[in-house]
């Protein structure tokens, strides 16, 4: 495993026990993995399932246990402690549509905030025993082998990916498809995993929009330590608090003409 920087083994020792985590879920999620579970409408008209709900406990209780001074901040329960240093941010299974029809690119987002920001992330695939990790100080790792994401300074030779049209509201979806007319190629459907193959160098843009905190945070370290740059639609840094956007580039040169196109 790739050390973080001298000084911080704390984080190293907080990104193994991500790890850990990430492991238990798998047990949960690829347990009720097309099998005929039954789905909820929440609120927000999006679905939920028992393997979300059981999958969050789960992870809740194993940080309860051995960080109980730390906050959480996840998507089927209520957030606890988020003023603290150190907040992790869960999404049990991110794609909790193709979770249910049987498509295997759902997956589980653990993301670490220290003193608000970013500083590891895991992006988990369970039913395809993928993972992703990144963390401040230290190289993205996928599966446990470094990743590095491209260059690309040309946005007429970018790949570009999105979960679903449906995500850009209003002026959103104007502001995409200009960037999608720049793009060479574009391609729905990914949920989290489109992140993961940024950091791995297979495309090299990643537009969303109407995002919550536990659908991006875990992503940040990941793309970040495979060389790229993720930001919000402004160009500023994600946090708990924001507009919903995101834009990860591979190519740091590439974030600065994505963000004009997208700006109008």
């Amino acid at each position: 495993m790739t050390q973080v920087a001298v000084g911080d083994e704390r984080l190293n020792s907080l990104v193994e026990f991500a790890g850990r985590l990430a492991d238990e879920a798998r047990q949960v999620t690829n347990k009720y993995f097309r099998t005929s579970v039954a789905a909820e409408t929440k609120p927000d008209a999006s679905p939920v399932s028992i393997a979300d709900r059981e999958t969050e406990t789960m992870i809740r209780c194993m940080i309860e246990e051995a960080y109980p001074d730390h906050g959480i901040f996840g998507e089927e329960e209520a957030p606890v402690r988020i003023d603290a240093r150190h907040v992790w941010v869960v999404d049990p299974i991110d794609g909790t549509k193709s979770f249910l029809i049987g498509k295997p690119l759902f997956g589980t987002l653990i993301g670490l905030l220290r003193d608000g920001k970013p500083v590891a992330g895991i992006i988990d695939h369970p039913a395809l025993d993928e993972r992703w990790t990144g963390a401040r100080g230290r190289a993205t790792t996928f599966n446990g082998a470094p990743v590095l994401s491209r260059s690309c300074v040309d946005i007429s030779q970018a790949w570009l990916t999105a979960t679903s049209p449906a995500m850009f509201k209003d002026t959103q979806i104007d502001a995409f498809n200009r960037l999608a007319g720049a793009c060479r190629y574009v391609r729905w459907g990914a949920d989290c995993m489109g992140y993961g193959l940024l950091a791995s160098g297979f495309l090299d843009v990643v537009c969303e929009a109407t995002m919550d905190p536990h659908d991006y945070l875990a992503v940040v370290a990941v793309v970040e330590g495979a060389g790229g740059m993720v930001t919000d639609w402004t160009g500023g840094p994600l946090g708990l608090e924001g507009d919903g956007t995101v834009l990860a580039c591979g190519d740091p040169a590439l974030h600065k003409v994505v963000l004009k196109i997208l700006n109008g």
